[in-house]
């Protein structure tokens, strides 16, 4: 895809495929038969949604981090580089039945699940149009059964095992997925919730998103190297890793992981390594340079998920016009969805009334 000099990390905008990457991107699920299954049963259309999903999270970024520059907001919390750990979970779930709960930087997972990216952008906006009303940079719909992350780490944990009780109560053949970074991981809201999803047996996919730093705090510096992999078995139910950079592999865990739910076998947690290609948000990128070491922007710049499966794609005969085309037909709806949002910024602020909305009973 296209790279922007003035938005993109320095990486990607140099970035060349890797000949040997590119041949290695299927053995990620190759030696796992049902994970090969799975990917083989991906067809063409949905191999190409992929893509344009994760074109989508990558330029809807692009669109907040000009707005920062431009003044139009002040900070914005970015996943570049986290794609394929948002878009190939979301694609693998029922999308018209099931519910997610993103963290900040899965926003990608809002515009897989059917919201408008214009309602995503009016949410950092605080529009009163927005589905949050203008209440919070925060951004989810009831609607498209995205719920509203919020700040303090560890509590959307909880919130989704809560979910995903009510449907067990329900009767309901439903599954709730979420995001755990991997220093959240740590704090006493997110054990409590998995511990109560594995003894309930309740249907929901814990994804713990080890992008390899927590604020400012290197991973290495508060887990034992590899143990992600193994945080399941502390709680007596069943999981896997995946590769946090490849799209097809990320589908192909969660896919399984929600057949599992869906039979009544209990939660699954997931763990896939990736990386954030910036810093905590738009404020500390040039922080985040000083803090971590220049080869990790190197090793994981090169495995760019977005670049690395345009060139899977081409290497399975999918023609570079077409790819070019949905890549152009993206970035044109994500220009008007910002020109929209924009609009709604200069006619659509919460009136001052709006504030005891949904505090207080009548």
């Amino acid at each position: 895809m296209k790279r922007f000099p003035a938005f993109d990390p320095p990486e990607y905008v140099s970035w060349q495929p890797d000949a040997a990457l590119v041949r290695a991107f299927a053995d990620a699920w190759s030696g796992d038969s049902a994970r090969a299954r799975a990917v083989a049963q991906v067809d063409r259309a949905t191999r190409l949604a992929l893509y344009a999903g994760m074109v989508r999270t990558r330029l809807h970024d692009i669109m907040l981090k000009r707005w920062v520059r431009q003044g139009v907001i002040s900070k914005a919390w970015l996943g570049p580089g986290e794609e394929a750990a948002t878009v190939g979970p979301v694609h693998a779930l029922d999308r018209a039945h099931d519910v997610v709960a993103p963290m900040i930087r899965n926003a990608g997972a809002c515009g897989e699940m059917g919201m408008p990216v214009a309602d995503m952008l009016r949410g950092y906006l605080g529009t009163y149009d927005a589905p949050s009303r203008g209440r919070d940079g925060h951004v989810g719909s009831f609607r498209h059964r995205v719920i509203q992350p919020v700040s303090p780490v560890g509590n959307m944990p909880p919130v989704i095992a809560g979910v995903a009780l009510s449907f067990v109560l329900r009767g309901e053949r439903r599954v709730a997925l979420t995001w755990i970074g991997d220093g959240t991981v740590k704090t006493g809201p997110t054990h409590e919730a998995l511990n109560l999803a594995a003894v309930q047996r309740l249907p929901v996919i814990f994804i713990i998103q080890n992008n390899q730093v927590a604020l400012g705090t290197r991973v290495e510096q508060a887990h034992l190297p590899g143990t992600f992999a193994e945080l399941h078995e502390a709680y007596g139910c069943a999981g896997w890793s995946f590769d946090g950079n490849n799209v097809l592999d990320a589908y192909a865990a969660t896919r399984l992981a929600a057949a599992r739910c869906r039979a009544g076998e209990g939660p699954v947690i997931l763990s896939a390594e990736t990386f954030r290609m910036g810093g905590h948000a738009t404020h500390d990128e040039q922080e985040a340079r000083k803090v971590l070491p220049a080869e990790l922007f190197a090793y994981w710049g090169q495995r760019d998920p977005v670049g690395l499966y345009e060139e899977y794609l081409k290497q399975e005969g999918v023609a570079a016009a077409e790819l070019e085309a949905i890549e152009a037909e993206v970035t044109a709806a994500v220009d008007r969805a910002g020109e929209e949002a924009l609009a709604s910024r200069d006619a659509n602020m919460p009136p001052p009334a709006s504030a005891v909305e949904g505090v207080y009973a009548g």
